[in-house]
């Protein structure tokens, strides 16, 4: 029999469905049989211990322009479905905290998928740092002090939000750049959150490697290039995609994070490698699986299904 499927996400009629994993995600479940409900962030209720959401029957198909059909809304017991999908994109502001504690109040019975709690306890720049051995040299700090401290220990640094997302407010600081005291003001103007700091790695010339585990095993990456005259590889800054095996380096990171990601249940998550470094391990919102299918690779949004089934079969 399939599953009653609701999946929380940014505006539908919005994405790009040539890169979007939540498409991909969603006509997989479509074709496996599974019925598809669609809501916004902003139509998730709790009252009086119930949890509800003003969803909408949906239907994907792979036409650019016309690529979903929604029903009309209707409020919807999320308690009676067996699986939710978060998938709405960052910023991981207080409104997305607010999701992961509405949506604990119904899992496990309905199957969140990434664990609402295990989601708001691993923020991508945060939980990284559980890993000894893994990550460049890093600093997380609101003191001007200590990163001037960083920065003369280690000479090229980037500064970045941290809990940014998609490249937005990353710089790159030479050892002679006199702009960190009024990057720090910057920071301090628009973030009240300290700011992560870590060692430059100029492997990243080479490409930010996006590895793709489903329920702690590696499926499968991409190779993100920056644009010339650019610090960040992120693809919709320019970034280019490439196709690219795993490393022996690449399987010890995911061997040594995997069992973690899995008791967490974090089914879909994305990590970043540059060269030899574990960067960020991302669970709110991964992409890259159509990029990765694209060049040859894993269909790994059956393999995120197979997972989801697997489990929700035990629950």
């Amino acid at each position: 029999m399939g599953l009653r499927v609701a999946i929380q996400m940014d505006p539908i009629e919005s994405i790009n469905i040539e890169g979007d994993s939540t498409f991909a995600l969603a006509l997989e479940a479509q074709a496996r049989g599974h019925e598809l409900l669609y809501y916004l962030p902003r139509h998730l209720t709790f009252q009086d211990g119930r949890v509800t959401a003003k969803a909408h029957a949906l239907s994907v198909r792979r036409v650019k322009g016309d690529h979903f059909t929604l029903g009309e809304p209707y409020k919807t017991d999320l308690a009676a479905l067996d699986v939710v999908l978060l998938r709405q994109d960052p910023p991981f502001d207080m409104g997305y905290i607010t999701t992961t504690h509405i949506l604990e109040r119904i899992h496990p019975r309905t199957l969140v998928v990434n664990d609402p709690f295990h989601v708001r306890n691993a923020p991508e720049k945060l939980f990284v740092t559980l890993f000894e051995g893994l990550m460049p040299p890093t600093l997380i700090t609101s003191d001007p002090a200590e990163i001037r401290a960083f920065r003369n220990a280690h000479g090229d640094i980037i500064v970045k939000p941290l809990y940014g997302n998609g490249g937005a407010g990353v710089f790159r600081l030479k050892p002679d750049d006199e702009n960190l005291g009024a990057l720090m003001e910057m920071f301090t103007q628009f973030y009240r959150e300290p700011v992560i700091v870590q060692r430059y790695l100029p492997e990243v010339r080479e490409g930010d490697k996006r590895i793709i585990l489903v329920d702690g095993i590696p499926m499968g990456a991409i190779n993100r290039v920056p644009a010339a005259g650019e610090a960040r590889s992120n693809m919709h800054v320019g970034g280019r995609p490439e196709p690219i095996e795993l490393s022996q380096r690449d399987r010890a990171i995911c061997a040594a994070i995997g069992p973690e990601l899995s008791r967490r249940g974090l089914i879909f998550a994305g990590i970043d490698v540059i060269g030899d470094y574990l960067t960020e391990i991302n669970v709110t919102s991964p992409t890259g699986i159509q990029e990765i299918r694209r060049f040859g690779g894993a269909d790994i949004a059956a393999a995120i299904w197979d997972a989801i089934e697997k489990r929700r079969g035990t629950l």
